[in-house]
């Protein structure tokens, strides 16, 4: 099928993503009238290597996995946001937090010849904490970089890992199954940074209404976990059996931060990870920032003031 007929989605198991809620819903299907598939994955770079292969068209994904996969001549595009401030770290009751610390250099100083485990090479949560350690100097943390962010609390259960850096989601269960505390909070690590986008192939661009429809949907449903957070947890529970409302609804809590638009600093704190991505190595040509961002599609969607903090 063409693209005109079926819709291809590549989502994360990220339960603050509205793609549990779409999808639960069938909103692309009723609202839009078209066929969607949607392909789980368990990291961004994976998704970016789906893209390559053209088998996606549409995807929820970290900004810095789709920026070494834009640099290395993957056709896409950033056509909407979606959450800012998503990363956060995690250690046992024996490490001190940021707030405890004296300063974020004796911080990271006490992880030094610990392993922390984090998501895949190249994913948000791993450039954050790279460029971390780097700016301090901080040089022999062992970290640990797994396929899934869902392994990382097995991880701990074994003691193979001594602290993590992930998603809210990924800090609450350590913290209810491995009796892990936070000790570095979102807007600690990166501030405003993009947790995740609505990325798109560019040859999608030309079905402007598809797009556009899609990005309605999708500040809908951001609106619906910002503003009836209890309704978005029955719905994402719906949509991922096994899970409890009060688990989802604490995981919206974390990081309240839920919004469509493409404001300017979270174009400008995407911009920051590019010089990061090339001195850690992830990437030797940088791609413009023109070639970053589509903002019209979700300027006429989401004309407003953007709704990730207070104005």
């Amino acid at each position: 099928m063409t693209v005109a007929s079926l819709l291809r989605v590549g989502y994360l198991s990220t339960l603050y993503h509205t793609s549990h809620l779409l999808r639960q819903l069938r909103r692309v299907e009723k609202d839009l009238e078209i066929g969607c598939r949607w392909l789980l994955f368990g990291t961004g770079p994976e998704m970016v290597d789906a893209f390559e292969r053209q088998e996606i068209d549409i995807g929820y994904i970290g900004l810095p996995p789709a920026l070494i996969g834009m640099a290395r001549g993957v056709s896409l595009v950033c056509v909407g946001g979606g959450h800012v401030e998503g990363t956060i770290m995690v250690a046992g009751p024996s490490f001190l937090s940021l707030e405890e610390s004296d300063g974020v250099h004796s911080f990271l100083s006490q992880f030094r010849n610990r392993r922390v485990g984090i998501p895949a090479a190249g994913s948000i949560h791993d450039v954050i904490f790279r460029a971390l350690l780097e700016e301090h100097s901080i040089v022999d943390v062992d970290i640990a970089n797994t396929p899934w962010a869902d392994l990382i609390p097995y991880a701990f259960r074994k003691g193979e890992i001594d602290a993590a850096v992930g998603t809210p989601p990924l800090a609450l269960l350590c913290k209810r199954e491995c009796g892990t505390r936070t000790v570095m909070p979102p807007e600690s690590l990166w501030a405003f940074n993009p947790s995740y986008g609505i990325v798109v192939r560019r040859e999608l661009l030309g079905q402007e209404v598809l797009i556009e429809g899609f990005l309605r949907l999708h500040e809908e449903a951001c609106n619906l976990i910002r503003e009836s957070p209890e309704r978005a947890a029955q719905f994402t529970v719906s949509a991922l059996p096994g899970l409890d409302e009060d688990f989802v609804r604490e995981v919206y809590e974390i990081s309240p931060k839920y919004c469509a638009s493409l404001p300017e600093p979270y174009l400008e704190s995407t911009f920051e990870f590019l010089p990061v991505l090339k001195q850690l190595g992830y990437l030797r040509d940088l791609p413009r920032p023109g070639e970053i961002f589509e903002s019209a599609f979700v300027e006429r969607v989401h004309p407003e003031p953007h709704h990730y903090t207070s104005l």
